[in-house]
């Protein structure tokens, strides 16, 4: 029963990534100067997150909106990146925003949070 339970999630999960790739939208545009500061801002963050999540489709979408090319890692089983997010963060919960600053880790979990942040500090 639990294979079929999985089995159906991944299909609906890869239905959804498919809708999200056709209707994705435009990036936001910045200058070349702008868009580098972006970049360096957003080496100090990384998206942990399942493929076919829908939550974490829907936080990847607003990265694609925002033109934030932002270090994604898969939390999925057997993954070395799940171990650092049960570690760091506390929980196996996704999608997860790690954020280095000033020698400090914070970790932000729920999507809408995580896109709010990312709007208010990037546009």
């Amino acid at each position: 029963m639990s294979i079929l339970i999985k089995l159906i999630r991944n299909i609906l999960g890869l239905f959804i990534v498919i809708i999200d790739f056709l209707t994705r939208g435009r990036k936001l545009k910045r200058s070349t100067e702008q868009q580098a500061k972006v970049e360096t801002d957003l080496a100090a963050m990384s998206l942990y997150q399942f493929y076919a999540c829908p939550f974490c489709i829907k936080t990847r979408r607003a990265l694609y909106k925002l033109n934030l090319p932002m270090q994604t890692r898969d939390a999925s089983a057997g993954s070395k990146f799940r171990e650092e997010l049960l570690t760091g963060g506390g929980a196996v919960k996704v999608p997860c925003l790690r954020i280095e600053q000033d020698g400090k880790t914070q970790w932000m979990y729920e999507s809408s949070e995580i896109i709010g942040f990312l709007q208010q500090r990037f546009t």
